[in-house]
């Protein structure tokens, strides 16, 4: 799929500054550096308009991106970087627990999981904290390009195992680079969605595996 049009339309750290428009909403979070803006312009056929860092710990609020007049993706700051200060941290966590746990809009939380290693303390804790609150999760095993296509499956399951993750959960192989797993993505996404896509006008060509 090709989204044609694609906003980031604010950034917030208070409900009262999140949007009105009541679309449903799919946060994006996983450790500083692990792909996710990369995930993000894949997703939305876009370069570069969620920017890319060099400098983990950068995004330091709640981006909205509004896609086709339909649905947010929701940008939430990379957890796990040591060289933010503990205030930080702490402000962070406060604000990313509160869009997560309070809004209603809220259909599913993906998280990012670097296929190459497996998943840190700090991805189990928030995986742990999702499935606390019950808020459905999809995972997107991403840099697949970097792993040999025959270790794909041990380390698929290396991250299933790590995680304790619920079998309903999906798992998706993902490569911002070569568009792997970018339909299953969107079919994960969709399933939430509903009736709701059905107008959207998208392009399935030149965004294949």
């Amino acid at each position: 799929m090709k989204v044609h049009n694609v906003d980031m339309i604010m950034s917030a750290v208070r409900p009262e500054q999140y949007p009105e428009e009541g679309y449903p909403e799919f946060a994006l979070a996983g450790r500083s550096n692990v792909g996710k803006s990369s995930f993000i312009n894949r997703m939305i056929g876009r370069k570069a308009l969620a920017r890319i860092s060099a400098k983990p710990g950068k995004t330091q609020t709640l981006n909205f991106y509004k896609i086709e007049e339909q649905l947010f993706f929701v940008d939430v700051p990379g957890y796990g970087y040591a060289k933010v200060s503990k205030s930080e941290r702490e402000a962070w966590g406060k604000m990313i627990e509160t869009y997560l746990t309070a809004r209603r809009q809220l259909k599913a939380v993906v998280q990012i999981i670097d296929l190459r290693h497996e998943p840190t303390d700090d991805d189990c804790m928030m995986y742990d904290f999702l499935k606390h609150y019950e808020i459905p999760t999809i995972i997107i095993a991403t840099k697949a390009d970097k792993v040999k296509k025959g270790k794909w499956e041990h380390n698929k399951k290396v991250i299933k195992e790590v995680l304790d993750m619920d079998p309903r959960d999906p798992i998706i192989l993902f490569s911002s680079e070569t568009g792997k797993g970018y339909d299953q993505a969107w079919e994960e996404i969709e399933k939430y969605l509903g009736e709701d896509l059905e107008d959207v006008d998208l392009d399935t060509t030149n965004m294949k595996k």
